[in-house]
């Protein structure tokens, strides 16, 4: 089976008529997505996509139009927060925010808003989310997957990317591939992904990509030790950079010794999870834990 989204995925995509929006929905339709609506205020009533899509004003009439379940958000920064709240307000159980940019204080409520209304929000500032052969959300591109027993969840959308390839020119598939973003504040985060993959039967072994910044990984190592009996490897990217200065991500940032690449390959290590020297080196390490 496949975590957070399938072949039963509704997914409506908020901001569907804006550049960004169009060329990824036109992908993700390609990919076999299930597109069933988006929402651009005051074009309502049109239709996108060479016709293939209803486009209505509001989330709320969306969902009610088409029984959507699920949105994907390619909004301007100053519009997301309100889009995430409108997705959320619409009924909708899972939110896909790729959108960058998003201002930390905006995100701190709506992140709060959401869990309270029980929504499951990935990112912002994140590639999405792929459950191959069934249904690609995002930006990850669908032609680097092959079908497997290998689930993955990442802070880096390119890591991602480059990850995922490598396994696949290994000749190891996965089942979902998961960019959670790379912000102070997201919605979902590594312990949330790796507890789904831990209950997921067809997933086998998992590979977690972190980076330097904040200290969800030491937690997902914590939760790894504690709860995941499935074999792992993972990389940790920022291993050269300086204390103090952001690198990339807008959570990507050390303070002293806490956040450091360092820092988190020991607490993996100490968990009993193989960590990669560079992307590269992961199939390799799948292989050693038992993955063919």
């Amino acid at each position: 089976m496949s975590i957070l989204v399938n072949r039963d995925t509704r997914l409506l995509v908020q901001g569907v008529t804006g550049r960004e929006g169009a060329f990824h929905s036109t992908a993700m339709l390609e990919y076999g997505t299930n597109i069933v609506a988006g929402v651009t205020p005051g074009k309502g009533g049109q239709s996108t996509l060479d016709g293939r899509v209803p486009v209505f004003d509001t989330v709320a009439e969306a969902v009610e139009q088409t029984g959507a379940n699920a949105s994907c958000i390619f909004v301007p920064a100053a519009f997301a927060p309100d889009a995430m709240l409108e997705a959320a307000d619409g009924g909708l159980a899972l939110v896909i925010c790729i959108t960058e940019g998003v201002p930390v204080l905006d995100m701190l409520r709506v992140y709060h808003v959401l869990k309270q209304k029980g929504v499951r929000l990935i990112g912002p500032n994140c590639p999405g989310l792929t459950s191959v052969d069934e249904a690609k959300v995002g930006i990850i591109p669908g032609n680097i997957h092959v079908r497997g027993s290998v689930g993955l969840v990442s802070r880096s959308g390119t890591l991602t990317y480059e990850v995922v390839q490598a396994m696949t020119a290994a000749g190891i598939g996965q089942t979902t591939t998961v960019g959670i973003g790379g912000d102070p504040i997201v919605g979902t985060t590594f312990v949330d992904v790796l507890d789904m993959f831990n209950q997921d039967d067809e997933t086998e072994a998992i590979v977690m990509i972190g980076e330097i910044g904040g200290e969800e990984e030491e937690r997902a190592a914590e939760f790894c030790a504690r709860e995941v009996r499935k074999p792992m490897a993972a990389f940790i990217a920022g291993r050269t950079a300086p204390p103090g200065r952001r690198m990339g991500h807008a959570g990507a940032i050390i303070s002293g010794g806490a956040g450091t690449a360092e820092s988190k390959r020991t607490a993996l290590e100490a968990a009993g999870i193989r960590v990669a020297d560079s992307p590269s080196h992961i199939p390799q390490l799948l292989r050693d834990v038992g993955v063919r």
